[in-house]
């Protein structure tokens, strides 16, 4: 099933922050790209005197930029342009493995047991990746999803391991 909607909602949420996140971190390597060429001009005596320093492993708190406005205007502009990309939304009833003859003898009135219970929500994916669960609702004799739960980040990085 692939559907368009309009953005609202914590799925929305969780995908426009997971896309603030790419917008930044392009950012970031854009601004590291431009500094690369005056680090490498540095007098080797600099370079010398903070390997020393790293070795007697001296911390020093870390400086942040201050946040730019405009910086989160031009986010909001580069996710307005994802608006209208089309993702595939998939809700997963549940799965089971089968040997390659017991699918061939599959028709009509066959029933395949799945690995989830009746009544355990379902995987609703965004293109093949795991970003919320539900439970299976009926809506004008259509089947929808209730969403649950949303995957936390840190759980979609585990599953990615």
């Amino acid at each position: 099933m692939v559907a368009r909607w309009g953005v609202q909602g914590p799925v929305a949420a969780a995908l426009l922050r997971e896309v603030r996140s790419l917008v930044e971190q392009s950012a970031q390597a854009r601004q590291q790209a431009a500094e690369v060429p005056l680090a490498a001009a540095a007098a080797p005596a600099a370079a010398a005197a903070a390997a020393v320093q790293s070795a007697g492993r001296q911390a020093e708190p870390a400086e942040y930029p201050e946040l730019d406005p405009a910086g989160d205007q031009a986010a909001r502009a580069a996710i307005e342009l994802l608006y209208d990309v089309p993702l595939e939304v998939t809700a997963v009833l549940g799965r089971t493995r089968r040997q390659i003859g017991e699918v061939l003898n599959l028709g009509p009135g066959s029933v395949l047991e799945l690995d989830k219970l009746a009544g355990e929500p379902v995987d609703l994916l965004v293109n093949g990746k795991l970003i919320a669960r539900g439970e299976v609702v009926v809506i004008d004799e259509h089947f929808g999803v209730r969403i649950t739960d949303i995957v936390s980040r840190a759980e979609r990085l585990k599953r990615m391991r």
